[in-house]
């Protein structure tokens, strides 16, 4: 675990990664519910533009981040994703084009990849696990929506040899932060999550135990992420994990499990400095 910075700047709470906060070739934020104007399930600071929200509050709450981080709305860019593992990437060709079609780009997209400055790449969740990459050998980074679907598909790890395979990153280099989202206490899964895992030929010991109480499984998908990674070639010590559960923290973060897919989102967003 890791100890977690706080930011704010015009009223907008945000955390940061210590180690993460520490490269001066970059910069990156998670949100948290506090700041914004929206309203109910959404309150306050809701910038997930596929929440179902009012679209004026999510147009001002985006603005407020966006003031807060120093770029303009067209250059962030944030996927509308589907829970599966495959990767787009934000390069120049990418920005060549028009906003409708950078849209239908990243449609269907569960992570995104980039190594142009100034433009920054998110991932929205509510209790899903997003996961921040920087590559400093390469000044590639990688932001990523891990639930538990994508986890299964192996989607960090797809992610990394993405980042390999197209830059040429070392991922013993690599630094990685793993957002607030759900731990597993608060993760109770049915039999059918179970048997997912269990596919993947991964340890079960490491990311499953069951509840004496109830017998039913709880999976640690924290644990589940940092084996990918691990196995990727990051180093321990160049992981971090927030420690902070969505699902107990509510007050502080969205949480689906909590409020119902009807309810905000927080954005974890990392970018190259220009």
């Amino acid at each position: 675990m890791t100890t977690m910075k706080k930011l704010k700047s015009n009223k907008v709470e945000m955390l940061q990664f210590s180690g993460l906060s520490g490269e001066c070739n970059i910069s990156h934020f998670i949100t948290t519910r506090h700041g914004g104007v929206s309203e109910g399930n959404y309150a306050s600071m809701n910038p997930g533009e596929y929440s179902g929200d009012n679209p004026d509050s999510v147009r001002m709450n985006r603005q407020l981040l966006l003031d807060a981080i120093g770029i303009s709305p067209e250059r962030i860019f944030v996927p509308y994703q589907v829970h599966e593992a495959d990767i787009g990437c934000i390069n120049a060709d990418f920005l060549s084009l028009t906003t409708v079609r950078q849209k239908e780009e990243m449609n269907g997209k569960d992570a995104l990849v980039t190594d142009m400055p100034g433009v920054c790449i998110a991932v929205s969740t509510a209790d899903c696990v997003p996961v921040l990459v920087y590559a400093p050998d390469k000044n590639v980074v990688a932001a990523i929506h891990a639930g538990w679907r994508g986890t299964v598909k192996q989607i960090v790890a797809k992610t990394i040899g993405y980042m390999v395979a197209h830059y040429g990153c070392e991922p013993s280099c690599m630094l990685a932060g793993i957002a607030p989202s759900i731990c597993k206490d608060s993760f109770e899964v049915g039999d059918e999550v179970v048997a997912a895992f269990q596919a993947t030929g991964g340890d079960m010991n490491r990311i499953m135990e069951r509840n004496i109480q109830t017998g039913k499984a709880h999976i640690d998908l924290w644990e589940a992420n940092r084996i990918q990674l691990l196995q990727s070639g990051l180093r321990s010590e160049h992981i971090e994990i927030s420690g902070i559960c969505t699902f107990q923290h509510h007050n502080d973060f969205f949480s689906a499990r909590r409020l119902g897919v009807k309810s905000g989102r927080i954005l974890s967003g990392i970018m190259i400095k220009d």
